[in-house]
């Protein structure tokens, strides 16, 4: 579950580069995929936390 999380940043913020590249409606697009899937990531990396403290 980490490593999902992990790598939606990295897809984030790798989607936020790009869009910012890119010109009217189609980077600002980008850019809100970009940031739904850097937020995704976030709440699966924190997620993924709890789990190990409810199971410990």
């Amino acid at each position: 579950m980490k490593v999902i999380g992990i790598l939606l940043v990295i897809l984030g913020v790798a989607g936020v580069l790009l869009g910012m590249m890119m010109f009217g409606d189609i980077g600002v697009a980008c850019i809100v995929g970009a940031i739904g899937s850097f937020l995704s990531g976030i709440g699966f990396i924190i997620a993924a936390g709890q789990f190990k403290k409810i199971q410990s």
